[in-house]
């Protein structure tokens, strides 16, 4: 049974950070990421990680303020959220799921794990986090 369970969110004055973490049983990932959604938008990937933590993707907004990692041992993953603003309001959720392939600088594979939403199949519940 696969559970992803995520857990941190709250409500923070802005320029206020948070650190969302989430837990993964039943399931050995490889791409995991976490994503948000405001009601009335599309769920949105912001960061994402493949589990060597070596392949590693943030969207343009959180870029710079948020930190994507990974215990592997606790198969957990964590987001760290700095500088926060109103429009980091959302339901923040993890998900693990599909990895591309990606070439790196010395001529070697590895796993690439991408923002879109439709290739994770496995989802938390989602927790909320609330900047103002």
């Amino acid at each position: 049974h696969v559970q992803l369970v995520e857990s941190g969110g709250g409500s923070v004055q802005v320029g206020g950070s948070l650190r969302l973490s989430c837990s993964v049983s039943g399931y050995t990932y490889n791409c995991i990421g976490w994503f948000r959604q405001v009601p009335g938008q599309e769920r949105e990937g912001i960061a994402v990680n493949n589990r060597e933590g070596t392949s590693t993707y943030y969207s343009d907004p959180v870029k710079g303020r948020f930190t994507i990692s990974g215990d592997i041992a606790k198969n957990t993953l964590y987001l760290q959220m700095n500088s926060l603003k109103p429009e980091d309001t959302a339901t923040y959720y993890c998900a693990a799921g599909r990895c591309r392939r990606e070439w790196t600088p010395t001529g070697s594979v590895r796993r690439r794990p991408t923002l879109a939403t439709r290739e994770y199949n496995y989802w938390g519940q989602g927790t909320q986090v609330t900047v103002s």
